[in-house]
């Protein structure tokens, strides 16, 4: 089987067999060889909960202290004053009957979608378009809110959503590999400590199990837990 002179080269610096400490796993993928984009650094956690029982859902937001490296695109559904607040926030684009008529044409070229709570009965008309894409806004993800102003203003800055997924997996962007190796630790660990703080009172055993930190482009290290408990 053919194999690139970049594989060859990741190959040579990665320990399958090992579990990394962060540090250690941040510095052998910032030195693999590089590509012709910033990758995306992602953490994907296996969580020791059942994700079928809605007393072991693992949801939260984190502001991550040096933001994501990604350049959000924020719509906001509301109407009033709350348009130009959300205007002046730096959402991407603003609107009421006329965005939720366009979005309900097929249009999610968007990253985050906020709404105020009186728009909510018409958000909710927007399932089948926003649910399957994870665009459907919250009150726990803070996206369903009065203070429009300020929440665009937090997505834009690295405030992200992380919860576990149908396999009891958390995966998330927490940074770009031209971030310095401090300041994504800092992502890092500010993610976790989220993560952490969402437990379900009803969980039990061990609850991170396994973690795995990779690039967009480049192997995924295995992370020993128990350096990050």
């Amino acid at each position: 089987m053919f194999r690139s002179k970049r594989y060859k080269e990741m190959q040579k610096k990665v320990d399958v067999t090992r579990r990394y400490g962060l540090e250690e796993a941040l510095k052998v993928l910032q030195a693999c060889p590089a590509v012709k984009f910033d990758q995306s650094v992602e953490v994907s956690i296996k969580m020791g909960v059942d994700p079928k029982k809605s007393d072991q859902q693992v949801r939260g937001t984190v502001s991550l202290p040096h933001g994501t490296g990604k350049s959000l695109r924020v719509v906001v559904i509301a109407k009033g004053e709350k348009i130009q607040e959300a205007k002046e926030a730096g959402a991407f684009e603003v609107g009421h009957a006329d965005l939720v008529e366009k979005i309900n044409a097929g249009w999610t070229d968007f990253d985050v979608l906020v709404a105020t709570p009186d728009m909510m009965r018409d958000v909710g008309k927007l399932g089948k378009v926003l649910g399957p894409r994870g665009l459907m806004p919250t009150p726990k993800a803070g996206t369903v809110t009065t203070d429009v102003g300020r929440a665009v203003q937090e997505l834009k800055a690295g405030k992200v959503e992380f919860k576990v997924d149908k396999s009891s997996v958390i995966n998330n962007m927490v940074g770009k590999v031209s971030f310095s190796a401090t300041n994504l630790l800092d992502n890092i660990q500010a993610f976790l400590g989220a993560v952490q703080r969402a437990k379900p009172s009803t969980a039990k055993g061990q609850y991170v199990q396994s973690m795995v930190l990779s690039t967009t482009m480049g192997p995924g290290l295995k992370i020993d837990v128990s350096t990050i408990a």
